[in-house]
Protein backbone atom coordinates (compact mmCIF):
# COMPACT_ATOMS: atom_id res chain seq x y z
CA UNK A 1 0.00 0.00 0.00
CA UNK A 2 1.31 3.50 -0.81
CA UNK A 3 2.14 5.64 2.20
CA UNK A 4 0.62 9.11 2.74
CA UNK A 5 3.89 10.61 1.46
CA UNK A 6 3.75 8.36 -1.62
CA UNK A 7 0.21 9.54 -2.37
CA UNK A 8 1.26 13.19 -2.08
CA UNK A 9 4.27 12.62 -4.34
CA UNK A 10 1.95 11.06 -6.91
CA UNK A 11 -0.38 14.08 -6.75
CA UNK A 12 2.53 16.48 -7.20
CA UNK A 13 3.70 14.49 -10.23
CA UNK A 14 0.38 15.08 -11.99
CA UNK A 15 -0.38 18.26 -13.95
CA UNK A 16 -2.74 20.92 -12.64
CA UNK A 17 -3.28 22.94 -9.47
CA UNK A 18 -4.15 21.04 -6.28
CA UNK A 19 -6.92 22.68 -4.24
CA UNK A 20 -6.40 22.01 -0.53
CA UNK A 21 -8.94 23.07 2.13
CA UNK A 22 -7.83 23.42 5.73
CA UNK A 23 -9.14 21.17 8.49
CA UNK A 24 -8.97 21.47 12.27
CA UNK A 25 -10.25 18.11 13.48
CA UNK A 26 -11.25 14.65 12.27
CA UNK A 27 -14.78 15.57 11.16
CA UNK A 28 -13.64 18.55 9.08
CA UNK A 29 -11.02 16.31 7.45
CA UNK A 30 -13.69 13.69 6.69
CA UNK A 31 -15.90 16.31 5.08
CA UNK A 32 -13.02 17.46 2.88
CA UNK A 33 -12.45 13.89 1.70
CA UNK A 34 -16.19 13.33 1.23
CA UNK A 35 -16.35 16.42 -1.00
CA UNK A 36 -13.74 14.89 -3.30
CA UNK A 37 -10.65 16.99 -2.53
CA UNK A 38 -7.39 15.09 -3.07
CA UNK A 39 -5.61 16.40 0.05
CA UNK A 40 -6.08 18.61 3.11
CA UNK A 41 -4.05 20.89 5.38
CA UNK A 42 -4.20 20.77 9.18
CA UNK A 43 -3.85 24.44 10.08
CA UNK A 44 -2.19 25.50 13.31
CA UNK A 45 -4.44 28.58 13.46
CA UNK A 46 -7.52 26.40 13.14
CA UNK A 47 -6.36 23.71 15.58
CA UNK A 48 -5.40 26.30 18.19
CA UNK A 49 -8.84 27.89 17.82
CA UNK A 50 -10.80 24.61 17.86
CA UNK A 51 -8.80 22.75 20.49
CA UNK A 52 -7.83 25.58 22.86
CA UNK A 53 -10.06 28.51 21.92
CA UNK A 54 -6.85 30.54 21.67
CA UNK A 55 -5.06 32.52 18.93
CA UNK A 56 -2.26 31.14 16.77
CA UNK A 57 0.56 32.81 18.69
CA UNK A 58 2.67 29.82 19.67
CA UNK A 59 0.48 28.83 22.62
CA UNK A 60 -0.29 25.32 21.34
CA UNK A 61 2.35 22.66 21.98
CA UNK A 62 4.02 19.99 19.88
CA UNK A 63 2.16 17.28 21.80
CA UNK A 64 -1.22 18.88 21.22
CA UNK A 65 -0.54 19.38 17.51
CA UNK A 66 0.79 15.90 16.84
CA UNK A 67 -2.05 14.35 18.86
CA UNK A 68 -4.64 16.25 16.85
CA UNK A 69 -2.82 15.24 13.68
CA UNK A 70 -2.91 11.57 14.60
CA UNK A 71 -6.72 11.76 14.89
CA UNK A 72 -7.03 13.71 11.63
CA UNK A 73 -4.77 11.41 9.62
CA UNK A 74 -6.43 8.24 10.92
CA UNK A 75 -9.91 9.53 9.93
CA UNK A 76 -9.19 9.84 6.18
CA UNK A 77 -7.33 8.20 3.32
CA UNK A 78 -6.26 11.40 1.56
CA UNK A 79 -2.79 12.83 2.35
CA UNK A 80 -2.66 15.52 5.03
CA UNK A 81 -0.10 18.32 5.22
CA UNK A 82 0.48 19.31 8.84
CA UNK A 83 1.45 22.70 10.22
CA UNK A 84 4.67 22.15 12.20
CA UNK A 85 5.10 25.81 13.17
CA UNK A 86 8.79 26.53 13.90
CA UNK A 87 9.52 22.89 14.71
CA UNK A 88 9.06 23.72 18.41
CA UNK A 89 12.67 24.57 19.22
CA UNK A 90 16.22 24.20 17.96
CA UNK A 91 17.25 21.99 15.00
CA UNK A 92 17.20 18.86 17.18
CA UNK A 93 13.64 19.68 18.22
CA UNK A 94 12.82 20.18 14.54
CA UNK A 95 14.19 16.73 13.75
CA UNK A 96 12.05 15.12 16.46
CA UNK A 97 9.01 17.06 15.26
CA UNK A 98 9.46 15.77 11.69
CA UNK A 99 9.81 12.21 12.97
CA UNK A 100 6.71 12.60 15.14
CA UNK A 101 4.61 14.03 12.33
CA UNK A 102 5.65 11.17 10.04
CA UNK A 103 4.70 8.63 12.72
CA UNK A 104 1.33 10.36 13.17
CA UNK A 105 0.53 9.75 9.50
CA UNK A 106 1.16 13.11 7.88
CA UNK A 107 2.23 13.17 4.23
CA UNK A 108 4.09 16.47 4.64
CA UNK A 109 5.10 18.89 7.40
CA UNK A 110 5.23 22.65 6.98
CA UNK A 111 8.06 24.38 8.87
CA UNK A 112 8.63 28.11 9.09
CA UNK A 113 11.46 30.53 9.84
CA UNK A 114 9.75 32.62 12.50
CA UNK A 115 11.09 33.31 15.97
CA UNK A 116 9.44 31.12 18.58
CA UNK A 117 6.72 31.76 19.76
CA UNK A 118 5.39 32.29 16.24
CA UNK A 119 2.41 34.22 14.86
CA UNK A 120 -0.16 33.48 12.19
CA UNK A 121 1.24 34.65 8.85
CA UNK A 122 -1.32 37.38 8.23
CA UNK A 123 -1.26 38.94 11.71
CA UNK A 124 0.98 41.52 13.37
CA UNK A 125 4.06 41.09 15.53
CA UNK A 126 6.02 38.56 13.44
CA UNK A 127 9.81 38.14 13.57
CA UNK A 128 12.04 35.73 11.68
CA UNK A 129 15.29 34.08 12.70
CA UNK A 130 18.56 34.80 10.92
CA UNK A 131 19.23 32.97 7.66
CA UNK A 132 21.77 30.60 9.20
CA UNK A 133 19.33 29.42 11.87
CA UNK A 134 16.54 29.05 9.34
CA UNK A 135 18.78 26.96 7.10
CA UNK A 136 19.96 24.76 9.99
CA UNK A 137 16.36 24.10 11.03
CA UNK A 138 15.52 23.04 7.50
CA UNK A 139 18.68 20.93 7.22
CA UNK A 140 17.62 19.03 10.35
CA UNK A 141 14.19 18.44 8.83
CA UNK A 142 15.69 17.21 5.55
CA UNK A 143 18.07 14.95 7.48
CA UNK A 144 15.12 13.41 9.38
CA UNK A 145 13.39 12.73 6.07
CA UNK A 146 16.52 11.31 4.46
CA UNK A 147 17.24 9.11 7.48
CA UNK A 148 13.95 7.27 7.08
CA UNK A 149 11.01 9.46 8.07
CA UNK A 150 8.61 8.99 5.16
CA UNK A 151 7.35 12.54 4.90
CA UNK A 152 7.73 15.54 2.59
CA UNK A 153 9.09 18.88 3.81
CA UNK A 154 7.42 22.22 3.05
CA UNK A 155 9.64 25.19 3.93
CA UNK A 156 7.92 28.49 4.68
CA UNK A 157 9.32 31.97 5.07
CA UNK A 158 7.65 34.97 6.67
CA UNK A 159 10.45 37.33 5.63
CA UNK A 160 8.16 39.26 3.27
CA UNK A 161 6.55 40.89 6.31
CA UNK A 162 9.68 41.40 8.40
CA UNK A 163 12.24 42.28 5.70
CA UNK A 164 11.15 42.49 2.06
CA UNK A 165 10.25 40.39 -0.95
CA UNK A 166 13.90 40.04 -2.03
CA UNK A 167 14.82 38.41 1.28
CA UNK A 168 11.81 36.12 1.16
CA UNK A 169 12.66 34.96 -2.37
CA UNK A 170 16.32 34.39 -1.47
CA UNK A 171 15.28 32.26 1.50
CA UNK A 172 12.90 30.20 -0.63
CA UNK A 173 15.61 29.64 -3.23
CA UNK A 174 17.97 28.46 -0.48
CA UNK A 175 15.24 26.23 1.00
CA UNK A 176 14.84 24.51 -2.37
CA UNK A 177 18.59 24.06 -2.59
CA UNK A 178 18.79 22.47 0.87
CA UNK A 179 16.18 19.93 -0.15
CA UNK A 180 12.68 21.19 0.65
CA UNK A 181 10.05 19.37 -1.40
CA UNK A 182 7.74 22.41 -1.48
CA UNK A 183 8.35 26.09 -0.71
CA UNK A 184 5.87 28.60 0.66
CA UNK A 185 6.44 32.36 0.59
CA UNK A 186 3.90 33.64 3.07
CA UNK A 187 1.76 36.74 2.51
CA UNK A 188 2.86 38.28 -0.82
CA UNK A 189 0.82 41.44 -1.17
CA UNK A 190 0.08 41.64 -4.89
CA UNK A 191 -0.26 39.58 -8.04
CA UNK A 192 3.09 40.95 -9.18
CA UNK A 193 4.79 39.66 -6.04
CA UNK A 194 3.16 36.25 -6.43
CA UNK A 195 4.27 36.06 -10.06
CA UNK A 196 7.84 37.04 -9.19
CA UNK A 197 8.04 34.32 -6.53
CA UNK A 198 6.84 31.71 -8.99
CA UNK A 199 9.26 32.87 -11.67
CA UNK A 200 12.35 33.03 -9.45
CA UNK A 201 12.01 30.00 -7.14
CA UNK A 202 12.30 26.44 -8.49
CA UNK A 203 10.16 23.49 -7.49
CA UNK A 204 6.56 23.13 -6.25
CA UNK A 205 5.10 26.21 -4.57
CA UNK A 206 2.01 26.84 -2.44
CA UNK A 207 -0.34 29.84 -2.42
CA UNK A 208 -2.04 30.66 0.88
CA UNK A 209 -5.57 32.03 0.35
CA UNK A 210 -7.05 33.62 3.47
CA UNK A 211 -10.27 35.53 3.00
CA UNK A 212 -9.65 39.24 3.75
CA UNK A 213 -5.95 38.52 4.35
CA UNK A 214 -2.92 40.23 2.82
CA UNK A 215 -2.60 38.05 -0.30
CA UNK A 216 -5.02 38.42 -3.24
CA UNK A 217 -7.45 35.47 -3.38
CA UNK A 218 -7.09 34.66 -7.07
CA UNK A 219 -9.02 32.04 -9.06
CA UNK A 220 -7.37 28.62 -9.45
CA UNK A 221 -6.79 29.05 -13.17
CA UNK A 222 -4.77 32.21 -12.57
CA UNK A 223 -2.73 30.63 -9.78
CA UNK A 224 -1.93 27.65 -11.98
CA UNK A 225 -0.86 29.92 -14.84
CA UNK A 226 1.49 31.76 -12.47
CA UNK A 227 3.19 28.50 -11.54
CA UNK A 228 1.68 27.54 -8.19
CA UNK A 229 1.27 23.82 -7.54
CA UNK A 230 -1.00 23.96 -4.47
CA UNK A 231 -3.65 26.45 -3.36
CA UNK A 232 -4.54 26.16 0.32
CA UNK A 233 -7.70 27.57 1.89
CA UNK A 234 -6.57 27.12 5.51
CA UNK A 235 -9.26 28.95 7.47
CA UNK A 236 -12.36 28.74 5.28
CA UNK A 237 -14.01 25.82 7.13
CA UNK A 238 -13.22 27.29 10.55
CA UNK A 239 -14.53 30.66 9.36
CA UNK A 240 -17.85 29.37 8.04
CA UNK A 241 -18.36 27.05 11.02
CA UNK A 242 -18.01 29.97 13.48
CA UNK A 243 -20.44 32.00 11.38
CA UNK A 244 -22.93 29.11 11.19
CA UNK A 245 -22.74 28.41 14.94
CA UNK A 246 -23.33 32.08 15.78
CA UNK A 247 -26.33 32.15 13.45
CA UNK A 248 -27.76 28.99 15.00
CA UNK A 249 -27.24 30.28 18.54
CA UNK A 250 -28.98 33.57 17.69
CA UNK A 251 -31.98 31.69 16.29
CA UNK A 252 -32.21 29.52 19.41
CA UNK A 253 -32.12 32.67 21.58
CA UNK A 254 -34.99 34.05 19.49
CA UNK A 255 -37.03 30.88 19.99
CA UNK A 256 -36.58 29.83 16.37
CA UNK A 257 -35.32 26.58 14.88
CA UNK A 258 -31.90 26.82 13.24
CA UNK A 259 -31.29 25.29 9.84
CA UNK A 260 -29.78 21.87 10.50
CA UNK A 261 -29.18 18.46 8.93
CA UNK A 262 -31.83 15.88 9.61
CA UNK A 263 -30.74 13.36 12.22
CA UNK A 264 -30.16 10.59 9.68
CA UNK A 265 -27.80 12.81 7.69
CA UNK A 266 -26.00 13.84 10.88
CA UNK A 267 -25.47 10.21 11.83
CA UNK A 268 -24.15 9.45 8.36
CA UNK A 269 -21.68 12.34 8.53
CA UNK A 270 -20.00 10.94 11.64
CA UNK A 271 -19.96 7.30 10.51
CA UNK A 272 -22.91 5.51 12.14
CA UNK A 273 -23.83 3.52 8.99
CA UNK A 274 -20.32 2.06 8.80
CA UNK A 275 -20.41 1.24 12.50
CA UNK A 276 -23.78 -0.50 12.18
CA UNK A 277 -22.44 -2.51 9.21
CA UNK A 278 -19.53 -3.59 11.38
CA UNK A 279 -21.90 -4.68 14.14
CA UNK A 280 -23.74 -6.92 11.67
CA UNK A 281 -20.51 -8.37 10.27
CA UNK A 282 -19.12 -9.27 13.68
CA UNK A 283 -22.38 -10.26 15.42
CA UNK A 284 -22.12 -13.45 17.43
CA UNK A 285 -24.90 -16.01 17.33
CA UNK A 286 -26.31 -17.07 20.68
Amino acid sequence: MPTPADRLRALLAQPGLLLMPGCHDAISARLIEEAGFPLAFMSGFAVSAARLGLPDTGLISYGEMVGQGRNVCSAVSIPIIGDGDTGFGNPLNVKRTVQGYAQAGFACIMLEDQVMPKRCGHTQGKAVVAREEAFMRLQAAVDARNEGSDILIMARTDARATDDLDEAIERCRAFAGIGADITFLEAPESEAEMRRYCNEVPGPKMANLIEFGKTPVLPPSQLEAMGYRIAVYPLTLLNVSIKAMRTALARIQQGQSPEVLDFEALQAAVGFPEYYAGEIRYRCSR
